[in-house]
């Protein structure tokens, strides 16, 4: 990293454009926290060492700049009068990684990705960047901005201004600075625009339609990879797994076969709930269904399944009749009993319990003794493999030392003061999407089976605060919540919306 100290002060500068942002209710607090984050974003860029300002004198450098100014002027143009399309495009766009990557030796900036690499999210960026920037417009212009619900809104700037203040005692810095950059700072603009987006009755359906078309997509391409066994994008283990094995695990359009069974669970939650409340006919629900569980199935993603497993019982759970949740609960039950003879099986067939759990548990192993030496504020953000792979001796390499398992993460890298937030943020979120249940059942349901399914996936799949999906579907059930529904009479008469979130 070429300047430290200025990635420190870029975080500083984040964590209280983060409060600001998102605790916002008026234009002035709006403005200066979106305008932090992005000079945040430039001064991490800067202490990374990509800043491209040398490589805009270029003649190719600044055409390339100029042409994406002028898309992204028409993007934001587009935002700014149609701001209800601001959530549709952040979802059509948050699973998105194209093979094209920042490259500040290439005279244009970016460069394609080689050898089944993916590169950033960036179809999310610019969207973002738009959003952000017509946000912005539309505040100058005397737009009054709604403040998100207070009980997502609080958790949320806590934990991201503590996380962002972590870079002061990362262990691993250069680590830290580039979650901030291209996760962090990025998900709290996602969380402050979409949540402040206008939510009229058609944005519902719509992001329904986007949500199972994606969940389509990425099966269809999944299913055709396990016919033709061609990947478009892979990890260098997954080519050698498939290679000695008697399986293919397939990809999509994702470098994981579970990043890709996490997207397709998410898909096919929500169809369960549209089919469950009756906003689907069976005859559309159960092919679309099939479809997107074949392509699962040759994901072989032990964590997607068992999220989906959990997801498909919520939401019967939440939506049957007394007999459906006695079976409900049965069937749970014997989906436990299953799991643990099926362990104790292989255990005394000779298996070891790493072996069982795909290397988990030498992960977790490691991480708790993270925890051990860092209890109270850990090593800071992104610095939990690095410092798992020092207390371990270990000449492998880094990555192989990556929990995937999000609340150790957590307690790892910002110690119980993190955890604590983290509860919060889950606390916070589940009462979000209870009361937005108590709105518009459906609404609430499919937004709730998502972040079920996010959680539980990450349980034993990194990802959870790393994927934009999760600050999605928080800020649409913020921005659904806080939008003023038609039955609620005229303004002056509408009842504070906050106390739909009280107990």
């Amino acid at each position: 990293m070429e300047h430290p100290d200025v990635a420190q002060v870029a975080a500083l500068g984040g964590a209280l454009g983060s409060v600001l942002a998102l605790l916002a209710r008026g234009r002035l607090s709006l403005l200066a926290g979106l305008l932090l984050l992005l000079v945040a974003e430039a001064g991490l860029a800067l202490a990374l060492g990509g800043g491209p300002a040398d490589k805009l004198t270029s003649a190719s450098g600044g055409a390339a700049a100029l042409l994406g100014l002028g898309v992204l002027a028409a993007a934001t143009a587009l935002l700014v009068r149609r701001p209800a399309l601001v959530p549709v495009v952040v979802l059509a766009t948050a699973p998105l990684r194209p093979p094209i990557e920042y490259d500040p030796s290439s005279a244009v900036l970016v460069s394609v990705a080689t050898n089944g690499a993916l590169g950033r999210l960036l179809p999310l960026y610019f969207v973002l960047l738009a959003a952000v920037a017509a946000v912005g417009w539309r505040t100058l212009r005397g737009s009054r901005p709604r403040g998100l619900p207070r009980v997502v809104a609080l958790p949320a700037a806590a934990f991201f201004a503590f996380a962002l203040v972590s870079l002061l005692w990362a262990d691993d810095l250069e680590a830290g600075a580039n979650l901030i950059a291209f996760f962090t700072l990025p998900f709290v603009a996602l969380l402050a625009t979409v949540a402040r987006a206008p939510y009229p009755d058609w944005l519902p359906r719509a992001l329904a339609r986007v949500a199972i078309a994606l969940g389509l997509l990425f099966a269809a391409l999944g299913l055709w990879q396990a016919a033709t066994h061609k990947l478009f994008f892979f990890a260098p283990n997954l080519e050698v797994s498939n290679a000695n094995t008697d399986y293919f695990r397939v990809t999509s359009l994702f470098g994981d076969p579970s990043l890709y069974g996490r997207h397709l669970v998410l898909a096919l939650g929500v169809v369960l709930v549209l089919l469950a409340t009756r906003r689907l006919e069976p005859r559309i629900g159960l092919p679309l269904l099939a479809v997107m569980w074949a392509g699962l199935l040759f994901s072989y993603s032990q964590s997607s399944m068992v999220a989906l497993l959990v997801v498909a019982l919520a939401v019967a759970l939440a939506t049957g009749d007394r007999g459906v949740r006695r079976a409900v609960v049965v069937a749970a039950a014997v989906a436990v009993l299953a799991v643990a003879g099926y362990a104790a099986w292989q255990l005394v067939s000779g298996d070891s319990l790493n072996q069982l759990t795909s290397d988990r548990t030498a992960r977790v192993q490691e991480t708790t003794r993270v925890i051990a030496h860092h209890p109270l504020a850990g090593v800071g953000l992104g610095g939990q493999p690095r410092a798992s792979r020092a207390l371990a001796h270990s000449d492998r390499p880094t990555p192989n030392f990556v929990s995937h398992t999000t609340p150790l993460t957590v307690a790892a890298e910002i110690g119980i003061v993190g955890v604590g937030l983290y509860l919060w943020l889950l606390v916070g979120g589940a009462r979000l999407l209870a009361a937005v249940t108590r709105l518009d059942g459906a609404v609430g349901l499919a937004l709730g089976a998502s972040f079920l399914a996010l959680f539980v996936h990450a349980l034993s799949y990194s990802g959870f605060l790393e994927d934009p999906i999760t600050w999605v579907v928080l800020g649409v059930g913020a921005g659904f919540l806080s939008w003023p529904r038609r039955d609620e009479g005229p303004p002056e008469r509408r009842p504070p919306r906050e106390a739909a979130v009280t107990p």
